[in-house]
């Protein structure tokens, strides 16, 4: 029963279905029909908002009546009356959230509008709202990441999950995205692989960038650092540890048959909707470099729509259909083997339209129509219809309408059947909605084409007429041709169901006046349309296979025969390519092409084609370039005169001249100059009239009225210009009016009484004729005013007197002469002069926003007291009074901050904090400046201090030191204390930990005690006012040794110097203006409000000369720079520069001095220094070796070479070892067994000797140096430290044996 059910339904949808078709008209060109709404504009279903903006929901929608709206979020009622932050669009249904006041998560919905009117209701989307998220990178730290030559790598990225996805790429510390290659490629995750690294890949700026497109936001990952290791460099790293082996082969890593990192197993899945893009990758590893190819094992890829990124790792498929599905398979392959993946993917579908979405009805009362809701997908959706949004089920019995599945049937429709019907097609993958409305009418016929429309048509095409219309019941359409005497049917016409009328083969006799007539039984509507038949565009010359020298020229003709009332156009190509527009050896002319000084690169096939706005034809011919042939060498010289000069053709305003050329001499004529002398006007001067070809003979010349002509030729080739022809006849243009008006049309006043109009005048030659004069014409721009006219001769303005202040007025300057007037001039607009404004704004008002910027308010001024072109408002503002006492209350100079244009506020910056201001407003026009407003006054909060003017420090002893300091030039409100922070600074710079004290406002000194002795130190110091601390100064001392004495300082920033004020100036866009120095160079500080996007600071040494320039540093962005490379012990001027268009002033601020202190350079603890180790560590080794050969000589009981120099030498008092070569003395048999006493440090540094004066005790770090019986030395042996002296003990030396000698050393190391 079910099947019967659904064949007839199909029967009375093919009966039905050419009336929905045929209704399909548009009813927004018909005023006044009734319509049930129509969504016309929403937001997308899954609508993404930015979190800083106001959210903006839209919903749009027409009917007749205006359709009313209303919401449903999440599902219930919305009432936008009780939520405050939301307001409706007027004659809208959008929705604007101000997040001002909310927070934005707090609208994240899912939001649906309802539009509905007396004949329906439509219903929109579900319009899911989120917030667009950009979330900071998780903080992790990331340990370095060594690798072996030749093994694979991943990088990670890992980026945070953002709405929507980010963009993800990587880049170097220099913001250069890393080259990417088949080895080392980026996968769709983000990750970043290496199928083998290799040395060049080590680096330590890996860094992964996600690029956030909603809010253009880019944030970055922690820096990864790759170091390559080869086998040598890990060998030599691993020795250390483990007795010098080779844990490594010396080979780096082994080739290898490639194996893939992703995807994973020998096979995976994909799920694709239909319509979206399919990616797959596959990236392998291996050595060497696998390559990696694509395959659909169940058929081929769609050429058209695959793409390969990422060096063929990824394969890219548009546009999926439902043929894409089946297995693909990706194969990585280097010289030892191969590896294969299969991906299995499966495509699904969201609903989709299968017809379009179901078509609006608009039916009479008794017709029948179909509504059809034709869609599909995977897997199959599910249909469903509401009317006006509610259920048909629900909805009110009508027996005109029968639901079949995906069919709404409607029969015998009667009056108050309009609704709107929603079909929803939905499965698991998505949905689709739709509102068609079903309009029940009795509508008289009405024509919708263009009346008197004209269709022009070429000979022997096909003509198209149409003649769309509407009506309820569908009208009824007849043509007719010419007189109405009888109806067009059956050949040579074809009828559309559309009203269009089709000539399939127009012919001349089809030009003719066409009747379309539409007719129901509620009237009758007709049209008149036009039909022209032109003749065809058809070439009569054309171009002609050529076989040319090169460097000679060719032409190629291309003529044509045309419809009269057409223009055809001329365009040639050369090998299907326009010819280039700058080489000017091409000459396009109306029938020809021509060519000159023809090159091998000239060859090929040329194509002229010639349409019109109706048709097109086109012919084309070769051109073969052969070399030229070798002539002997000839003599070129200039070519003679043309000749014979003769004018023909002559009409009131052109001629046609011709002549014949002279004797080229061996060098072609390249072109000719035809040049005129006006007898009438420039007696005996020639000028230059145009210029033609040199393969032309003739030129049609345009000539201008009541000038007397006489012309001449020239001609040049290589060598040069020819001399003149002889002079043709005089040709006589007669006089005409002027064909053109005076320009610069411009109306002003110099004074506030009167109008100065002035132009610019014509020239001779447009004059025209004789008696040329002004025709200047005025009149006030108002309803009914009057033209007044002046006619003036021989100038460029006239003066109207005895006008109204600034009025406007209407302006026209005709030129006239003795045969009539120009043409009718337009009118411009001018004003009279200007006065000086009579008014001020009111209600002037300041409005404080923080400590050192203002918004000034005031009312607009009317425009009839300004008297003048508004030019804007200049506010003039000075400082009356500061808080803080330490500042010069007295002569503070008035600024002038000025705002171009109609403004109502502007922004005062750069104040003083703490002090009290006044101001006032002026407008001013072109004229200058209208009385100031009442003077009003503002104060300014505290704000930040600046820097102590000075930190010194005294009094250093051993374990304390007093720093000394001058409270700041510029407090910026009342300081309340001070903040000193001190720190360890070691001997590789490195700060140790450090320590805060908070010193009262009325201090200016303090003593630090408990401080480790010969210690450096760095000293901050700022100041604090109720807004917060203030830039630090900072300083380095150290304490002192036992017996030293205490290192000099020097203040390190000084205040500021500020320029001598002037009594008014206009205000810089900088302030706060700061600056402070230490080890790394001298830090600026500033704040800046103006608009400018360049900005510098420059800075020069104080005393130097004029002529110096100062030396730059870019600082766009930011409100701070570290100045480095500056002398120690100079002083530098620094100003701040904004520079903007060429156009505009710079902006500087005020210059501060910086005073760079001298650097004292830091003593080196030698003991630290490498090189000196390696030297103790050879000398000590040349003693031990020493003393192992004395040790076995003695043993022998013979001489060794100490012994044998003691017997030889006289001098009992020997000294035991040389200052110059380190060299053992001599001892004498009876010293053998008596220790040589050795010498201490004292405590006063020096060093005191006792029997030997250059004992080796004196260079180690303590303890007596002995000798053993055989008189060999066995000791420690370093340097001199200085920093040693006093941190180490005085120890006894032992180890009367090498091998306490060796244990002595390793102490040492």
């Amino acid at each position: 029963m079910m099947e019967w059910r659904r064949m007839d339904a199909a029967l009375l949808v093919l009966l039905l279905g050419h009336l929905a078709t045929a209704l399909e008209v548009p009813l927004d060109l018909l005023e006044g029909l009734p319509q049930p709404p129509t969504i016309t504009h929403q937001s997308p279903k899954d609508y993404i908002i930015d979190p800083r903006e106001n959210i903006i929901i839209h919903c749009d929608a027409k009917g007749k009546p205006h359709p009313s709206f209303s919401w449903t979020r999440n599902g219930t009622h919305f009432d936008i009356d009780e939520d405050p932050n939301v307001t409706m669009r007027p004659h809208s249904g959008t929705l604007v959230v101000d997040i001002s006041r909310a927070k934005a998560e707090h609208y994240e919905c899912v939001y649906q509008c309802t539009a509905r009117n007396k004949h329906g209701t439509a219903v929109s989307n579900n319009i899911v709202v989120q917030q667009s998220r950009s979330p900071l990178w998780s903080k992790e730290k990331i340990k370095p990441i060594v690798v072996q030559e030749g093994v694979s790598l991943v990088l990670p990225c890992r980026p945070p999950a953002g709405l929507p996805p980010p963009i993800i790429f990587w880049m170097d510390n220099y913001f250069q995205r890393l080259p990417q290659s088949s080895r080392v490629s980026q996968s769709l995750n983000g990750d970043l692989y290496f199928s083998n690294v290799l040395r060049e890949d080590s680096r330590n700026d890996y860094i992964c960038y996600a690029r956030f497109p909603y809010t253009q936001t880019i944030q970055q990952k922690q820096p990864i650092t790759v170091k390559v290791l080869n086998m040598d460099a890990i060998n030599d790293t691993m020795a250390a540890f483990y007795n010098d082996t080779d844990l490594f082969s010396e080979e780096p890593a082994d080739e290898r048959r490639p194996s893939f990192l992703i995807p994973s197993g020998p096979s995976s899945s994909k799920t694709v909707l239909r319509g979206q893009v399919l990616e797959m990758e596959c990236i392998a590893e291996g050595l060497p470099t696998p390559e990696v190819s694509w395959t659909k094992v169940s058929g081929d890829l769609p050429a058209k729509r695959t793409s390969f990124l990422h060096y063929q790792r990824t394969l890219r498929i548009v546009n999926v259909s439902e043929s894409d599905a089946g297995d693909y398979r990706c194969t990585a392959r280097n010289q030892l083997g191969s590896v294969h993946h299969t991906i299995h993917v499966m495509v699904k579908a969201a609903p989709y339209w299968i017809s379009g979405t179901p078509r609006n009805l608009v039916l009479a009362p008794g017709e029948n129509g179909v509504l059809t809701c034709r869609a599909n997908g995977i897997p199959k959706p599910s249909i469903t219809w509401t009317m006006n949004g509610e259920s048909i089920e629900n909805s009110p019995k009508d027996v005109s309408r029968k639901v079949e599945d995906d069919t709404i049937i409607f029969t015998d429709v009667q009056t108050g059947s309009s609704a709107v019907y929603q079909c929803n097609v939905s499965n698991d993958y998505g949905y689709l909605l739709s509102n068609a409305f079903v309009n029940v009418l009795s509508e008289p016929p009405r024509v919708l084409t263009s009346a008197n429309k004209v269709y022009q048509v070429i000979k022997n095409h096909r003509a198209l007429i149409d003649c769309a219309s509407f009506g309820s019941p569908i009208p009824k359409i007849q043509w007719y041709k010419d007189s109405r005497s009888s109806i067009l049917e059956g050949d040579p016409y074809i009828f559309h169901d559309n009203g269009t009328l089709e000539i399939p083969i127009a012919q001349a006799q089809n030009s003719a006046k066409y009747t379309c007539v539409a007719r129901n039984k509620f009237g009758i509507s007709e049209n008149q349309i036009y039909l022209e038949v032109k003749e065809p565009t058809r070439i009569l010359t054309l171009p002609e296979y050529k076989v040319v020298q090169s460097g000679t020229s060719v032409v190629f003709d291309c003529k044509v025969k045309h419809d009269p009332s057409l223009i055809p156009n001329m365009i040639w190509y050369k090998d299907e390519g326009e010819l280039p527009e700058d080489d000017k050896r091409f000459i396009i002319e109306s029938d020809s092409l021509t060519i000159t000084d023809v090159t091998e690169n000239d060859a090929g096939e040329y194509r002229c084609l010639r349409n019109t706005t109706l048709d097109s034809v086109s012919a084309t011919a070769k051109l073969t370039v052969v070399e030229a042939t070798p002539t002997p060498a000839v003599v070129s010289e200039r070519p003679d005169p043309p000749t014979d000069l003769e004018l023909t053709d002559q009409e009131k305003r052109s001629v046609r001249l011709t002549w014949t050329p002279g004797d080229e001499h061996n060098s072609p004529i390249q072109r000719f100059l035809i040049q005129y002398e006006d007898s009438l006007h420039h007696r005996g001067h020639w000028h230059n009239l145009t210029e033609v070809p040199g393969t032309k003979t003739t030129a049609h010349l345009k000539l201008s009225p009541y000038v007397h002509y006489t012309f001449r030729v020239l001609a040049i080739n290589d060598v040069n210009w020819s001399r003149p022809s002889a002079p043709s006849k005089v040709f006589r243009t007669e006089a005409a009016a002027p064909d053109d008006n005076p320009t610069g049309v411009h109306g002003f006043g110099t004074e506030h009484n009167n109008l100065v109009i002035s132009w610019k005048p014509l020239t001779g030659h447009q004059s025209n004729g004789p008696g040329l004069r002004y025709k200047v014409m005025w009149r006030q721009n108002v309803e009914g005013a009057e033209w007044m006219t002046e006619t003036v001769a021989n100038s460029t303005k006239f003066v109207v007197s005895g006008t109204p202040t600034f009025f406007p007025y209407e302006l026209k300057v005709q030129a006239v002469n003795d045969h009539g007037e120009g043409p009718e001039p337009a009118g411009i607009l001018g004003y009279s002069g200007e006065d000086l404004p009579v008014a001020f704004p009111e209600n002037v008002q300041a409005i404080v926003l923080n400590s050192t910027l203002a918004k000034v308010h005031w009312n607009p001024v009317p425009s009839k007291l300004i008297r003048g072109h508004l030019k804007g408002f200049k506010v003039y503002y000075w400082r009356e009074h500061e808080h803080d006492h330490h500042k010069n209350n007295n002569n503070h100079p008035k600024q002038i901050l000025t705002f171009s244009g109609n403004h109502t506020h502007g922004m005062l910056p750069g104040l003083h904090p703490y002090s009290r201001y006044l101001f006032n407003v002026r407008v001013y026009n072109g004229k200058g400046e209208g009385p100031h407003s009442p003077t009003q006054e503002f104060e300014t909060p505290e704000g930040v201090p600046g820097p102590p003017t000075s930190l010194t420090v005294t009094d250093t002893d051993i374990d304390s030191l007093t720093l000394e300091w001058s409270p700041p030039h510029v407090h910026n409100g009342r300081i309340t204390s001070y903040t000193l922070k001190y720190q360890p600074v070691n001997n590789s710079n490195e700060l140790g930990p450090a320590e805060e004290l908070d010193l009262p406002a009325n201090k200016t000194s303090v003593t630090l005690s408990n401080l480790k002795y010969n210690t450096r130190y760095k000293f901050y110091l700022n100041a604090k006012t109720g807004r917060g601390a203030g830039p630090a100064i900072s300083q380095e001392a150290a304490t002192i040794v036992d017996e030293g004495k205490t290192p000099t300082s020097h203040p390190i920033a000084w205040p500021s110097s500020h320029r001598p004020p002037h009594k008014v100036r206009h205000v810089s866009p900088f302030g706060n203006v700061s600056s402070s120095v230490g080890e790394d160079g001298a830090l600026i500080s500033w704040e800046y409000w103006g608009p400018e996007k360049n900005v510098y600071v420059e800075y020069i040494l104080k005393n130097s000369e004029g002529e110096e320039e100062w030396q730059k540093e870019l600082v766009n962005g930011s409100q701070n720079i570290m100045l480095k490379g500056l002398k120690g012990g100079s002083s530098y001027r620094v100003r701040l520069v904004a520079k903007g268009h060429h156009d505009q002033p710079l902006h500087l601020s005020e210059e501060v001095l910086v005073t760079v202190p001298a650097v004292v350079s830091r003593q080196v603890d030698i003991a630290t220094q490498g090189w000196f180790i390696g030297l103790m560590c050879a000398i000590a080794l040349l003693i031990l070796i020493l003393l192992i050969i004395c040790f076995i000589q003695r043993n022998k009981g013979g001489k060794y070479p100490v012994k044998e120099k003691e017997d030889a030498h006289t001098d009992p008092e020997f000294q035991p070892m040389k200052d110059d070569d380190c060299t053992f003395g001599e001892y004498s048999d009876n010293e053998d067994h008596k220790p040589l006493k050795g010498s201490r440090t004292p405590s006063n540094g020096t060093v005191k000797r006792d029997d030997s004066d250059d004992s080796l005790v004196d260079y180690g770090e303590g303890g007596d140096g002995q000798f053993n019986e055989d008189g060999s030395f066995i000791g420690q042996y370093s340097g001199k430290s200085a920093s040693r002296d006093t941190a180490e003990g005085h120890e006894s030396s032992e180890a009367p044996s090498p091998i306490n000698a060796m244990n002595s050393l390793n102490s040492f190391v």
